[in-house]
């Protein structure tokens, strides 16, 4: 009878053993694909980027240097496809898109937005023309884009997700090309 207990306590041990090998492993063949960081980045990337696009479809009609309306509408080129990929992937996630522009949202997560303009800013700009526009607009854009950057290097340092972090290593190396360029542009 104790040769009996000892065979079903072994059985009974062996099938909860089979049991926990069967849960681990079949949690490693759903690995994590994403994590809060990644979610923070696309979250906080889209009115960030919108908010470049704002800034960029208010040069036409207020510059008159036909540099900073090539270099707007690059911006605005290069940004919206990016929104449409940090959109899908939220999605992909489970997770809301933004609205909005993102400088009268509240902020959220490790990054803090930076470099985005408030409502103020924005209204200075819209107020500004010719020359003092281009130079108020480069020097609000140079800000914005060292924040899209900023937000980008804590994508690259604290994401999991390799497109994302593709994506914030795509956005650091155009940004900051574009930020020489635009420094270049006011030292003129």
């Amino acid at each position: 009878m104790s040769h009996n207990r000892i065979r079903r306590a072994v059985a009974t041990v062996a099938a909860l053993a089979a049991v926990a090998v069967t849960g681990v492993a079949c949690a490693s063949d759903d690995p994590v694909s994403h994590n809060a960081a990644d979610v923070t980045f696309s979250t906080e990337m889209i009115p960030h980027h919108r908010q470049a696009v704002e800034m960029a479809q208010m040069v036409p009609g207020r510059s008159t240097d036909p540099e900073v309306v090539g270099l707007a509408r690059e911006i605005a080129a290069a940004q919206q496809p990016e929104i449409d990929q940090l959109s899908t992937r939220l999605r992909s996630w489970g997770e809301p898109v933004p609205t909005g522009t993102g400088h009268s949202m509240p902020m959220s997560g490790d990054m803090s937005m930076s470099g985005m303009m408030s409502d103020a800013d924005m209204s200075e700009l819209r107020s500004l023309s010719g020359r003092a526009f281009d130079q108020r607009w480069l020097t609000m854009m140079i800000d914005h884009h060292s924040g899209a950057i900023t937000m980008a290097r804590t994508e690259v340092d604290k994401g999991l997700d390799a497109d994302s972090i593709a994506l914030a290593r795509s956005i650091i190396g155009s940004q900051q090309a574009e930020l020489n360029r635009m420094r270049a542009m006011l030292a003129d």
